[in-house]
Formats: structure tokens, sequence, C-alpha cells
């Protein structure tokens, strides 16, 4: 018989072996890397560099949600 677990079939690890006296490898977490910057920062900066866009799709949008609206309240009335 092989000690193998992959072998044997086992497929819990062995709770003595997985102990460890770093808490960081104990729960298997690597650190998280800094953020090259928030969705709003990203989201603010391409409405300043293309404004029209940004208008263009805010009135989009606005009519899509306002006929959404109209829509349900003319179906449940």
């Amino acid at each position: 018989m092989s000690s193998d677990p992959s072998i044997t079939g086992e497929t819990s690890p062995n709770p003595a072996e997985a102990t460890s006296a770093d808490p960081a490898s104990a729960n298997n977490v690597a650190p998280k890397p800094e953020p090259s910057g928030s969705y709003t920062k990203m989201a603010m900066r391409n409405m300043v560099r293309k404004p029209k866009r940004s208008l263009l799709e805010f009135g989009l949008t606005s009519v899509g949600l306002l006929a959404l609206l109209i829509g349900l309240s003319y179906l449940t009335r």
C-alpha cells in the first residue's frame, strides 16, 4: 500500500501536516495587491476626456428608463 493520496484516493490532507507557525500560510491567503484606481475615478476621468459621449450615454439611459417606466405604468393600469 502506498502513502500517496493520489493513489489511495484520499482527498482530505492530514491536519497535522497543514499546521504551520505562519498564519498566512495556514489560511492559504495571499496578500491583495494595491488597486491601481477605483472604478469611480476611472469613470470620472473618462467623462472629462469624452464629454460628448458621456452626455449621449446619459441621455440614452434616461430615455430608456423613462420609456420603461411609462411602458410598465401603461401595462399595469
